[in-house]
């Protein structure tokens, strides 16, 4: 290879190398900077229960049940001020890019309508005391999701974590390198059935894709892809199943036409850009990196979406889980999905490095 082309590939790597890092580090400032703001305004009962050290066990939890049934660590954002309210947006808006954000808040606000939903099946006696007064223990509201510190935002190493009834968003800093997640979003209902809200799906597009590319194989490649038509009731690794996705199974991304390659990393984007731009690159990347081909998609259930469904995507870096035959009713309205890097949730792998480097 002549030198000068050696020289204009080599020049073109360190500006891409350098514009990472940079980037990196200005978005993690970014989110650095709403957030001391939060932390020094917390009173002192919101201390108690909002900051936390780095190496509470709680960091490394994270659960998606209605607090009635899983307390939570942090502050609720019902026991915050309408300024340190505005700051937990702020933080979300600048951690997360606009559909991020909005997928966020309309999951926080499908809790006020499920009581709302459920207000009214009671009014109109469609269910009975019982029923209803199980339903309010459950304590769904956009006023009980959490947020809670670990570490102070000006340490070196620290976190957050806002979680609730179908969200956990978990935040790792070490020094300009960030975990983001497991990353778990979900929707109770997938569509919303009646009054003004009626046909709103705040999930519908990790839906639609992955109806979409199973329905784009040849029944060969479906036979391939398919487990079976049993479908569960939640994501495999679900944070109280114990369980893990140790074996690859489905069809792999080799095994896909450029059309099904495409709508395959559809799926992928939709769930890593809900992170801001430059960080959503950045991850993207390192999967495509990783290699498509690589990646196995699996699938549970009928090709149908009003009918339960599961799929998962298994690549070399990360795990994307999706499930629709959640909650007590089973009947493809439910929805739990996830995202996972492998080998560094919470931070593991970025840590790890760290203290390598180090000494503590």
């Amino acid at each position: 290879m002549p030198k000068i082309i050696r020289f204009i590939i080599c020049t073109i790597f360190m500006a891409g190398f350098a514009y990472t890092a940079s980037s990196q580090a200005a978005y993690n400032n970014e989110i650095k900077q709403v957030a001391v703001l939060l932390y020094n305004s917390f009173s002192k009962m919101q201390n108690i229960s909002g900051r936390l050290d780095f190496n509470d066990t709680s960091r490394l939890k994270w659960n998606n049940l209605p607090v009635g049934l899983r307390a939570r660590v942090g502050t609720s954002i019902g026991n915050m001020t309408d300024e340190q309210r505005k700051l937990v947006h702020r933080i979300l808006s600048v951690s997360l890019s606009s559909q991020g954000y909005l997928k966020a808040t309309s999951i926080m606000h499908l809790d006020d309508l499920l009581n709302r939903y459920y207000d009214s099946l009671f009014y109109k006696k469609e269910i009975n005391d019982t029923t209803y007064a199980f339903v309010r223990s459950l304590l769904w509201s956009h006023k009980n999701y959490y947020f809670a510190f670990f570490g102070q935002p000006t340490d070196r190493i620290w976190g957050y974590k806002l979680e609730g009834h179908h969200l956990s968003v978990n935040f790792t800093f070490v020094n300009d390198k960030l975990s983001v997640t497991p990353f778990f979003i979900g929707t109770d209902p997938a569509e919303y059935q009646n009054s003004e809200y009626a046909g709103w799906r705040v999930l519908g597009q990790e839906e639609d894709l992955g109806i979409k590319l199973v329905n784009l194989f040849t029944p060969a490649q479906q036979k391939k892809a398919t487990m079976s038509t049993a479908v569960p009731k939640d994501i495999i690794t679900a944070a109280e199943s114990g369980k893990r996705l140790v074996g690859n199974w489905g069809i792999l991304g080799a095994a896909m036409n450029e059309k099904q390659r495409a709508v395959l990393q559809y799926i992928i984007r939709e769930f890593v850009f809900n992170l801001e731009y430059d960080k959503a690159v950045i991850e993207y990347d390192k999967i495509i990196k990783a290699g498509v081909d690589k990646i196995y998609f699996g699938w549970i259930g009928e090709y149908d979406e009003k009918k339960p469904h599961y799929y998962v995507l298994n690549g070399p870096t990360f795990i994307i889980e999706f499930d629709n035959n959640g909650g007590p009713r089973n009947g493809a309205n439910h929805i739990h999905a996830i995202w996972r890097e492998k080998g560094n949730e919470y931070g593991e792998d970025v840590l790890k490095n760290h203290y390598q480097v180090e000494k503590h």
